[in-house]
């Protein structure tokens, strides 16, 4: 055994005594010291902590209780769109079990939950006569949540769109963006004494960019540029008129929404690339953030398409731009940029085949996403509160001989994002929540059930719910307050 150096330990005693870094100080500082760093590199004792997730992905039961066809019912149903043409007609029949999920969120520790009421719940045409047992099954499971301790955060649509709406153009009708702002203040109305927050819509740009622009979720279309401009406005509009009339019937909600940040990242900390990053965080958000925030598309927008811009007015961009309470932001994957000489300023970088991802290929691992996403929201659009309402990923989930799981993966994947989330928070970036997406396995859409999100794993066959090693994970960073 090698002597120990005297000198050098008594240097590094010292170094630790004080408080400074070094390796393996914390054994060795002052406990004091070390208290005061942990508290330091912790999340503050407000910061809510939840799980997300949306009613047809969860719910099952479509034939119960008056809900009505929605688009991913008929497009579930239609051969060949969806991975061994699976389908969200019970899903993990959470409309049923739902009480058993909260105990799960209870367990972890959870004091939010972001879920989704279905609108063919409420108005099974899409409008004109409400449904009372839609209603009533969602208050019963917000009163549930309460009773838990667990404060209930709706979302108003989570992609299920009334088939009736769709077969009178979706939202290529501007008519849809009223149809969904009333059934938006009606709802409210009726809920708002046992749920605070709300969000009107869940991820515009997928819902318009994938379902409307690539065919691949529902409705299945493929939209030309013009048309699926004018299907962006409409959401966007929707979402305005959505907040103004929730105000209306329920003044003392805090009204917000939940949209897929195109999370950009610096190349790499240089001035020039920070600035870069800062432009196309305004610009690659332009038809949906931005204009939310800034109550103007871009000029930039505006020049790219030329004739095929949007028609709109200075009105309806107002009401787009309505003052929220809060924005929230779904983050799971990010885009590298470098400063270009260009009209732009800025380059999106290619990824090159071998960056790693999850078990979902569109989830690139880019934790500093979780950084500079919510900085420059609050930075570039003013955004005064934040949550981060989805932020998860896919892993090749299975259950170990012990009936264990262990999801080594997405708790490296979680631990990376939130210490990013916890920096950011640290320099003051206005984040007040983390919900992460999922708190269970679920149906993912065209991928089925080929492609599990949750922390609690899912026997589709029986229903049985097992925590992975991930909610462990999470539960332990919820008590702990620090990763």
């Amino acid at each position: 055994m090698k002597p120990i150096n005297r000198r050098s330990f008594s240097q590094l005693a010292s170094l630790a005594a004080v408080g400074m870094a070094w390796p393996g100080g914390d054994l060795l500082a002052a406990p004091d010291a070390a208290a005061k760093r942990t508290e330091q590199r912790g999340f503050a004792k407000g910061f809510l902590w939840g799980s997300a997730t949306a009613s047809y992905q969860v719910e099952g039961a479509v034939h119960e209780d008056g809900r009505g066809t929605s688009i991913w019912d008929t497009f579930s149903h239609t051969p060949g769109k969806t991975f061994h043409g699976d389908t969200g007609d019970v899903a993990t029949d959470s409309y049923h079990r739902y009480g058993e999920d909260i105990a799960l969120m209870k367990a972890i520790g959870l004091r939010g939950c972001r879920f989704s009421i279905a609108w063919p719940r409420i108005f099974p045409n899409g409008a004109g006569q409400p449904n009372q047992r839609g209603i009533d099954h969602y208050r019963r499971f917000a009163e549930a949540l309460r009773e838990a301790g667990i404060e209930p955060f709706c979302t108003l649509y989570h992609w299920d769109l009334p088939q009736v709406q769709q077969d009178k153009g979706g939202w290529q009708n501007r008519a849809t963006a009223q149809a969904f702002a009333d059934y938006a203040g009606y709802t409210a109305g009726k809920l708002g004494d046992v749920i605070e927050n709300w969000m009107t819509m869940n991820e515009m740009r997928s819902f318009i960019e994938i379902g409307y622009g690539r065919g691949e979720h529902a409705p299945g279309l493929k939209l030309g540029r013009k048309d699926l401009a004018q299907a962006r406005h409409h959401a966007v509009l929707g979402h305005g008129l959505a907040v103004q009339a929730i105000r209306a019937a329920a003044p003392g909600a805090k009204v917000g929404s939940a949209e897929s940040c195109d999370s950009v990242i610096p190349a790499f900390n240089a001035a020039e690339h920070i600035a870069a990053a800062r432009k196309a965080f305004v610009e690659e958000n332009a038809a949906y953030l931005t204009v939310m925030h800034t109550g103007r598309y871009t000029e930039g927008y505006l020049a790219k398409l030329g004739a095929d811009a949007p028609v709109f007015t200075p009105e309806e961009l107002k009401t787009i731009a309505t003052p929220t309470d809060f924005q929230g932001l779904n983050i799971y994957s990010g885009a590298y940029v470098r400063a270009a000489a260009s009209d732009s300023g800025y380059d999106i970088l290619s990824k090159p085949a071998s960056y790693p991802h999850m078990a979902s290929p569109w989830i690139h691992i880019a934790p500093e996403a979780l950084y500079w996403g919510p900085r420059f929201a609050a930075e570039e659009l003013r955004i005064r509160n934040i949550y981060v309402t989805e932020n998860g990923c896919s892993s090749a989930d299975t259950v170990a001989a012990d009936g264990e799981v262990y999801d080594t993966d997405r708790v490296m994947y979680l631990q990376a994002y939130l210490t990013q989330l916890q920096r950011g928070v640290q320099e003051g970036v206005p984040v007040r929540g983390y919900f992460l997406w999922s708190l269970l396995d679920n149906y993912e859409w065209a991928d089925g059930y080929s492609k599990r999100f949750g922390i609690t794993y899912v026997d589709f066959a029986t229903q049985k719910r097992t925590l992975k090693l991930s909610a462990k994970f999470y539960r332990n960073t919820i008590a702990q307050q620090v990763l």
